[in-house]
């Protein structure tokens, strides 16, 4: 087949760029690391995310090496920071000549690189592949498709990824059932999570005495409406519950935009705290009543956890953490916001069960489909 690999000792490239890749290639690299006659492992940061005091954060907790190259492309429209990435990435390729590029999750650095890579003829492994919100107007939906209609090896988290590769004509030989692997990082980090401080701090005394927030997506810090819906809700669910919120800086920024800070301030109970570690973040999630949230990874961690998720958004692309987890969908709406987290606060709870192979060991079963190449 055309993907295969070459045989003997294999260089590989593991694409980092925004914070949730760092959790899904950290596992990786380490596995990776275990046989070094057979890998030769480079780690490229596209610097996508480049708020240095959250990327330092996570690359301490994880243990992860300074990167081989960075590429410090920063922020901009999708379409400047695509191609940034492709010029600076492409260079890299030429020099270097990696015989397999591995790219995760559905961000700009994903598909970006993995077009690169593709048009030098070198193969590309996409981990995460599948996943579907089957929303256009998503970013990252365009991403996703576009990075599994070029790659040669989809590692997929979920059998629903399977499925929906298949339904759209990708050859089963080029599908490989993995599991999440960013469940290996947060088995593998929670004994040391559990050992935060982090609720000392903010002065919270007891688990489940809190709801956890994390706001980021442009669709609902964005506009003013938007983010207004949603502090109106805060404001009505912070008479029931303390409030942890770590507030992204594209957050901050749009508050600050919008003149809402006043707003913020004038909500009860809401304890705002600057970007934080994994281990602290955590932390956070593992002892939350529950979760009020906008990303997609955190709906996959709470699920792990047993935790009630509510996803402000109107689709996800993760739907296993609704139908097998302990994830539900809000629409952007101050009264569904409020009703959801009334239900949970009066007993209402979800529970889930863990999806097959989210276990720790998707870097195990990842590492040797490629060892066998």
């Amino acid at each position: 087949m055309s993907f295969k690999l070459k045989s003997g000792k294999k260089k590989v490239h593991l694409i980092v760029g925004a914070r949730p890749n760092f959790m899904k290639m950290a596992p990786l690299y380490k596995e990776f690391a275990k046989y070094p006659e057979e890998f030769e492992i480079k780690l490229i940061h596209t610097g996508q995310h480049y708020d240095e005091r959250m990327s330092k954060f996570f690359f301490d907790d994880l243990q992860m090496p300074k990167p081989d190259e960075y590429l410090e492309v920063g922020s901009g429209t999708h379409g400047k920071q695509t191609a940034k990435i492709m010029e600076r990435y492409e260079k890299v390729l030429l020099k270097d000549k990696p015989d397999l590029v591995i790219v995760a999750g559905d961000v700009n650095s994903t598909s970006a690189c993995a077009i690169d890579a593709v048009k030098l003829h070198i193969p590309v492994a996409h981990l995460e592949a599948g996943l579907r919100s089957f929303s256009r107007s998503m970013p990252e939906e365009i991403n996703r498709i576009l990075t599994d209609a070029i790659s040669d090896y989809l590692l997929t988290p979920s059998t629903d990824g399977d499925d929906n590769l298949l339904s759209e004509g990708v050859p089963r030989e080029k599908i490989f059932f993995v599991g999440n692997i960013m469940i290996d990082s947060l088995i593998q980090y929670q004994d040391r999570a559990k050992k935060s401080d982090i609720l000392n701090k903010i002065n919270i005394n007891s688990k489940q005495d809190y709801a956890l927030i994390t706001l980021h997506r442009p669709s609902n810090v964005d506009n003013k409406e938007g983010l207004l819906i949603i502090l109106n809700a805060f404001e009505e669910i912070s008479k029931s519950i303390n409030l942890i919120f770590p507030i992204h800086p594209r957050t901050t920024k749009q508050i600050q935009a919008f003149d809402l800070e006043d707003k913020v301030k004038k909500i009860k109970n809401l304890h705002l705290i600057p970007p934080i570690g994994y281990y602290d973040f955590l932390k956070l999630q593992m002892d939350a009543k529950f979760i009020l949230t906008d990303s997609g990874g955190i709906q996959e961690e709470s699920t792990y956890f047993g935790v009630p998720c509510l996803t402000l958004r109107q689709n996800t692309e993760r739907p296993i953490t609704i139908t097998e987890g302990t994830n539900t969908l809000v629409k952007l709406n101050t009264v569904d916001i409020i009703n959801e987290s009334q239900k949970i606060l009066s007993g209402n709870i979800k529970k889930g069960n863990i999806p097959k192979y989210w276990d720790g060991k998707t870097a195990e079963r990842i590492v040797k489909i490629f060892r066998i190449k």
